[in-house]
């Protein structure tokens, strides 16, 4: 496949489990918490993983929540998608937050999270006196649709 790219892994902790497609085609790499983390309605939690990988460069790793935890008990990823640098080597924490209204508690070797591998572009700053006109111009937030309509 012309899109696969080595991800080099290093296990920080014998019980870290490698990134693994749960299905092929699947997007995302499952990533585990290498210990048990309790998150109370409202918590945080940098949950460890025990790995450290090396992200190539012209590439970024963006950590998504699992939609299973989200819909079981509302728990995400606090800074979705979290990016991991092509140049970081530390361990990769998977920063959780629990918006549902009871303590939810993740096993040690729980799927916590998901990696994707995308490409990425430099850009090249250059600033101007004025940009290009476009049809949505300086249209912000909701200015695209109708919004929500509250009852």
């Amino acid at each position: 496949m012309d899109d696969e790219v080595p991800l080099r892994v290093r296990r920080l902790h014998p019980d870290a489990v490698l990134p693994a497609y749960a299905h092929p085609g699947d997007a995302g790499l499952d990533l585990t918490s290498v210990e048990e983390v309790t998150l109370p309605p409202g918590g945080r939690a940098a949950v460890p993983t025990g790995l450290a990988v090396a992200i190539p460069t012209g590439w970024v790793g963006l950590v998504h929540p699992r939609s299973g935890l989200a819909r079981r008990h509302g728990v995400t990823v606090a800074n979705a998608p979290g990016t991991i640098d092509a140049g970081y080597r530390g361990e990769v924490l998977v920063l959780l937050c629990n918006l549902g209204d009871r303590t939810v508690t993740l096993g040690q070797g729980e799927r916590v999270a998901q990696l994707l591998l995308q490409r990425v572009g430099r850009a090249v700053v250059q600033e101007v006196d004025e940009l290009d006109d476009t049809m949505r111009g300086s249209g912000g937030f909701g200015s695209t649709g109708r919004g929500a309509v509250l009852a």
